[in-house]
């Protein structure tokens, strides 16, 4: 199989050296080609246009930050697709967005397979990511080899359009969480108690979560450097709370936490790393949640 990968950010670079690395023909393409070294490294090569991209190649990855950005690409590509060629959308979009590209693919006899991931950036370097799939089970058993190497489980969820509604269902999940893991360290620090021995005891408890797990000892460490931006959180709360209004299902949680990160992008800007969230409490009580021994990034 030979891929074209659109979007090489965070998480796109990672998930196109994965292929490179383990024996699939990678054609990158991105606005921003900082990452082009590493890639290049690993036998990523690139094309000159979007265009170019999508008529060598056999079947094309997006993974783009926004649903806006998605749509601008599908112009772009599937009158330049080979016939029977397959795009897989790894965006995180909404149901509707997928749906509707999904419709453009097959207007253009192009197959469609929606992809998003969940686990976070460092997963995605060592293929440990859940793939959440929605889209005829046939395209999944045709790329299953590319699936298993950039995740380690794959989950199909049913037809397009559903993978979409879970991820953002995950997503509204460890974004609340990362709301009240800075709230629990914060009452343990005004509490007395030591915060490296209270994340130990967190992660060994009932009230242990990924989340936790993972962006609590960001917070500790002070980088809170995820790789993942508030801008990216507000999206997909955002998604959250529409599929909410459609479905008449109330989020008061989410909502509450959708408004606290919008207080996070208003005191830090957008493009800051989401877990800043937890910094708003810190900077209000004057009270830096810090402990020795928390990595800046996880590995």
């Amino acid at each position: 199989m030979h891929y074209g990968f659109i979007g090489l950010g965070n998480l796109g670079s990672k998930l196109a050296t994965r292929l490179a690395e383990n024996g699939f023909t990678v054609t990158g393409f991105d606005l921003n080609m900082r990452v082009s070294d590493s890639l290049e490294h690993a036998g990523v090569t690139f094309a000159a246009s979007l265009e170019e991209l999508a008529g060598s190649v056999d079947h094309v990855i997006t993974c783009l930050p926004s649903p806006d950005a998605s749509s601008a690409v599908l112009d772009q590509i599937l009158g330049a697709m080979r016939p029977d060629a397959n795009v897989i959308e790894m965006s995180t979009i909404g149901r509707d967005d997928a749906i509707r590209f999904a419709s453009l693919a097959e207007g253009a006899g192009v197959g469609f397979l929606e992809l998003p991931v969940t686990g976070g950036v460092h997963l995605a370097a060592v293929g440990e990511l859940t793939l959440l799939a929605g889209g005829p089970a046939s395209l999944m058993t045709l790329h299953e080899p590319a699936l298993n190497v950039m995740g380690s489980e794959v989950i199909h969820m049913g037809p397009v359009g559903s993978a979409s509604l879970i991820k953002v269902i995950t997503n509204m999940l460890a974004l609340v969480h990362l709301q009240v893991c800075g709230e629990a360290l914060m009452l343990a620090s005004r509490g007395g108690l030591d915060l490296a021995t209270s994340w130990r005891a967190i992660a060994a408890s009932s009230g242990n979560s990924f989340v936790h797990e993972t962006e609590g000892q960001l917070i500790l460490n002070g980088s809170y450097d995820i790789g993942f931006t508030i801008d990216l959180a507000l999206k997909d709360l955002g998604f959250a709370k529409q599929f909410a209004e459609e479905l008449g299902v109330p989020l008061e949680l989410a909502s509450a936490t959708f408004t606290r990160f919008q207080e996070a992008r208003a005191a830090y800007g957008g493009e800051s790393q989401s877990p800043k969230i937890v910094k708003l409490l810190e900077d209000a009580l004057d009270a830096p949640l810090r402990a020795p021994g928390f990595p800046a990034a996880l590995s």
